[in-house]
């Protein structure tokens, strides 16, 4: 608990960066709203590979805190870094040249890329924000000083919830950039964010101190993590970019249902967030659990968060079935956009049990350094069985949206069972990283 309750609440900063876009936008118009909600779905393949490599180096960090290793760690930091930079770079530069045919691409009306693509490009080009914050954090999780990553996530959360309103409405001194504000707010909220955790990182305030003499490059240590990220990017961006696919698919009822679809799924995501903080102290547990040799503690940490995780699901589907409405009437007042994201909450909802636990699982796997396993669980569960049938039940037997909502719990509950009878075999234990 001492891990997981700062993880909820760093998860709930990180959150509140598209759900603050998103509350002031919303009162733009639909098309501003659809220009958050398919630039959003563009940044979960960035969030997938930031979340990939993150995996990577909390697991990295973990393992040679459990050995006692300091120094160790440290080094696989910078390594991380270096990754994180250079991924930027090719992102950021994609963004801002490709900005409008990304929006078409996902399926944005003219009018859509007319209004969206400068807040598309700044979000994209200023992606480095995005991977640094969640790189660095991850060395923090992974080091145990999940405290200091729920604090950065403070500050830059404030930042941008103090900027977006005024960027936005040009109150005060600030010019009026309608949907562009929102972007530009996040970004320097994100921005300050980093210049506190290297702060934090070079000043002695977390288990992980990284001195000047150890910023180069080791291509050992490289090595290493980069063999463990790609698979977990790989395994990252899969579940994405089925997200994403989703999103396109919905864009095909369209701008109505992609921002019901949009509100909902953030709704969905933020509420979950102690879920995803149990499971991240989860992942800690079993990487350090190992790397003292204690296998049979990992293991105990997984199905105990399981079993918790479970609990809190379970209660929220019964919140969904009853209060979508309310939930979803927060972001919108448009009739046909809240008929969406009810209908979208409720159904998702059936597999919030499966879900929990799938999460739970997952995160060990990753804890352990073995991502090979949940890459090919989600490109099995996602990709062959939830994309296909979001079609085949929105478009072939013509259930429009819904369709395309009935696949995700359907999709998670084939995950938890592929991940339960996998974790069982207890191969996870014997991996090194």
């Amino acid at each position: 608990m001492v891990l997981a309750i700062p993880m909820i609440l760093e998860m709930v900063m990180e959150s509140l960066f598209g759900v603050v876009d998103m509350f002031f936008v919303a009162r733009l118009g639909v098309d501003s709203l659809a220009t958050v909600a398919l630039t959003e779905s563009l940044l979960v393949v960035v969030f997938g590979i930031s979340l990939g490599l993150s995996m990577a180096t909390t697991a990295y960090v973990a393992r040679r805190i459990g050995e006692k290793d300091p120094e160790g760690a440290a080094v696989g930091a910078v390594q991380a870094i270096a990754v994180g930079l250079l991924l930027a770079m090719v992102v950021g530069a994609a963004g801002i040249v490709w900005a409008p045919d990304l929006l078409s691409l996902m399926g944005a009306t003219a009018s859509v890329v007319l209004v969206g693509t400068a807040y598309t490009r700044i979000l994209l080009g200023g992606s480095a924000t995005i991977f640094l914050l969640f790189l660095i954090n991850a060395v923090f999780r992974g080091a145990g000083d999940a405290a200091l990553a729920m604090r950065v996530l403070w500050v830059a959360n404030g930042i941008n919830i103090v900027l977006d309103p005024c960027l936005i409405n040009g109150w005060g001194p600030f010019p009026r950039l309608a949907v562009r504000g929102a972007a530009v707010g996040t970004t320097i909220g994100r921005g300050v964010g980093v210049g506190m955790q290297c702060w934090l990182l070079m000043g002695g305030y977390s288990r992980v101190r990284v001195h000047a003499r150890q910023i180069r490059v080791h291509v050992g240590v490289l090595w290493r993590l980069l063999k463990v990220s790609v698979t977990g990017i790989l395994q990252f961006v899969i579940a994405t970019a089925s997200w994403a696919g989703l999103v396109r698919l919905c864009a095909t009822f369209g701008s109505s249902a992609v921002a019901g679809y949009t509100v909902a799924i953030k709704i969905f995501m933020f509420v979950i967030l102690p879920c995803w903080g149990l499971s991240g102290a989860a992942s800690t547990l079993v990487g350090q659990s190992l790397g003292a040799g204690k296998p049979e503690r990992a293991e105990a940490a997984v199905y105990r968060t399981g079993r918790y995780t479970m609990f809190y699901m379970g209660a929220l589907a019964v919140v969904f079935l009853v209060f979508a409405p309310k939930m979803a009437g927060f972001f919108t007042s448009d009739k046909a956009v809240l008929g969406v994201a009810s209908d979208c909450l409720r159904i998702i909802s059936l597999g919030n049990v499966c879900y929990a636990w799938g999460m739970v699982l997952v995160q060990g796997f990753n804890g352990a350094g073995d991502t090979r396993t949940p890459s090919l669980i989600n490109f099995g569960c996602y990709w062959c069985l939830q994309i296909p049938l979001a079609y085949g039940l929105s478009r072939l037997a013509g259930w429009g949206p819904r369709g395309v909502f009935t696949a995700i719990p359907a999709a998670e509950t084939a995950m938890t069972v592929c991940s339960l009878i996998l974790f069982r075999r207890g191969w996870w234990k014997a991996k090194t990283i």
